[in-house]
């Protein structure tokens, strides 16, 4: 309290004990995959397609991380958080290694395009800016398909941190090196179109361990553990490591495994899970029980397989489920809710399936939680299923699931102004009007079910689950229901034939 020695007139802030919990973001992906360049294993953000392909390039061969993240964002997604990998393989021969691209020669320097620039690139010299700029200074544009994507203030002196060569070393789309022979000296004014270099045919050998990744380092699947936005994890690169063979079955289980086990450990995150290729229902059908013998709450499978257009061959080609999934995932929580479960929606840019399921196909593997796309005359290719791989039946459905990861997470973070404040009547007072509040919002989302909100949930938080002795370990004790709603999965209309003469005899 402050003390008051001269008289006059006082205002003092007071907390009114209102502290709304807000809820957090739902729509968070991560990836885990190859890439044609940018940063290895440690994760990196980007918030759209453009920024992606800034950063790690764009379409390769017999790589799944780039139509994953591009049908992420096509989907809905808003941002997600990519880890490359597949460092540790670049000092080892690669039958795959790109072949560098014609230079050109320009004032004494060779330019290039460089591998995985996507074509199309060109470089423009114009005058630097200011007036009466010395005469070794230039500007040099870079463009691709017309669309600048790089400005350089360059010079031709080596002495200073300006010059041409050290600037071009930051570009992801040029390389710039001395023309053996030659001097440097400023280019004229003109532009200049770069052959592209020589795509890639495959990509680096890897092994689970690269995708596992260390927590320690920050890298791989284990990097992830420190950002704690992140609500859904996929690995879609793990299946075109298993195609070229360099993960065999039991890998390629090893890494799902380790993907659950990450997903389980961090509590606010679920993950999307693809089935190998080339597999019939039947046969997944084996996977998913024998195989694999995957029972978790927070993990989800996709099957089959969709087709899409790849721009890096000219002709559609087949790509694991997940990316497109996660996208529809964030576009259903932004249009409807977490709530909502993220199925019968549309899966954008998928041309095909894999294989076209039949319902006598999807009646074997939808009890056993593998979540089906399908193909509807008229309707489009939807996902068909909402399910995660757990046997328990509190937690069968993904939207339950992603609901209480959403409830957890907003509350946690919303409470943290309780640690250290006194533990008695009044805090426990604040506590539970203010979660009942959020709590109540919620159920007005339709969140929760029930056609009152004490239908819906319940805050108990007093000295019945606070005796003394938890007070005196320091700690308050909360205790929390909620009824989370679930989807109406199985539609039964029941239809009976009845006649005016029986409805006569009932009246």
């Amino acid at each position: 309290m402050p003390s008051y020695l001269t008289p006059g007139v006082y205002v003092e802030e007071v907390q009114s004990g209102a502290r709304p919990i807000e809820g957090v973001g739902t729509a968070v992906a991560a990836f885990v995959g190859l890439a044609e360049s940018g940063p290895f294993h440690r994760p990196t953000l980007v918030t759209s397609w453009d920024q992606y392909v800034r950063t790690f390039g764009t379409f390769a061969p017999d790589t799944y991380l780039t139509p994953a993240v591009h049908g992420y964002f096509a989907n809905g997604g808003g941002a997600a958080y990519i880890v490359r990998v597949g460092g540790a393989a670049a000092d080892a021969p690669q039958s795959s290694a790109p072949a560098a691209a014609p230079s050109v020669a320009l004032g004494g320097f060779l330019f290039s395009a460089r591998p995985g620039s996507g074509g199309d690139v060109s470089v423009e010299v114009t005058d630097a800016e200011g007036e009466n700029p010395p005469e070794d200074r230039f500007r040099l544009l870079v463009r691709q398909a017309g669309k600048e994507v790089e400005t350089y203030d360059a010079s031709t002196r080596k002495s200073i941190k300006s010059y041409l060569v050290a600037q071009a070393r930051r570009s992801r789309f040029i390389e710039v090196t001395e023309e053996p022979g030659a001097a440097q000296s400023r280019p004229e004014n003109q532009t200049l179109a770069l052959a592209p270099a020589a795509p890639a045919t495959g990509a680096a050998r890897i092994d689970p361990a690269e995708f596992l990744g260390d927590a320690a380092d920050r890298t791989g699947l284990a990097g992830l553990e420190a950002i704690d936005e992140i609500t859904m994890v996929a690995v879609p690169d793990l299946m075109s490591a298993h195609q070229r063979g360099d993960i065999d079955a039991e890998g390629v289980r090893t890494v799902q495994l380790a993907v659950i086990s990450h997903c389980e450990q961090m509590g606010d995150r679920v993950a999307v899970l693809d089935t190998p290729p080339g597999m019939g229902a039947q046969r997944v059908r084996t996977w998913r029980n024998d195989d694999a013998g995957f029972d978790s709450r927070y993990a989800t499978v996709y099957y089959p397989w969709l087709k899409v257009f790849d721009p890096s061959t000219g002709q559609n080609s087949l790509v694991p489920p997940s990316g497109h999934v996660a996208g529809v995932w964030a576009r259903s929580d932004g249009e409807r809710g977490v709530h909502k479960a993220p199925a019968n929606e549309v899966v954008r840019g998928a041309l095909d399936l894999e294989l076209r399921l039949s319902k006598g196909e999807q009646d074997l593997l939808n009890p056993i939680g593998v979540n089906c796309v399908r193909a509807f005359p008229g309707r489009g290719i939807r996902i068909w299923g909402a399910r995660t791989l757990s046997s328990d039946p509190a937690w069968r459905y993904l939207n339950v699931r992603r609901l209480f990861n959403y409830l957890e997470e907003s509350i946690l973070l919303g409470t943290q102004w309780v640690v250290f404040e006194p533990n008695d009547d009044r805090l426990w007072s604040s506590i539970r009007r203010n979660v009942t509040a959020f709590l109540t919002e919620e159920w007005r989302r339709g969140a929760l079910f029930g056609r009152t909100a004490e239908e819906a949930f319940y805050v108990k938080c007093d000295r019945d689950n606070n005796p003394q002795e938890s007070i005196d370990l320091g700690q308050v004790v909360c205790e929390i229901g909620v009824a989370p709603v679930k989807p109406a999965e199985f539609v039964v209309f029941r239809l009976a034939q009845f006649s005016d003469s029986t409805s006569l005899v009932n009246e």
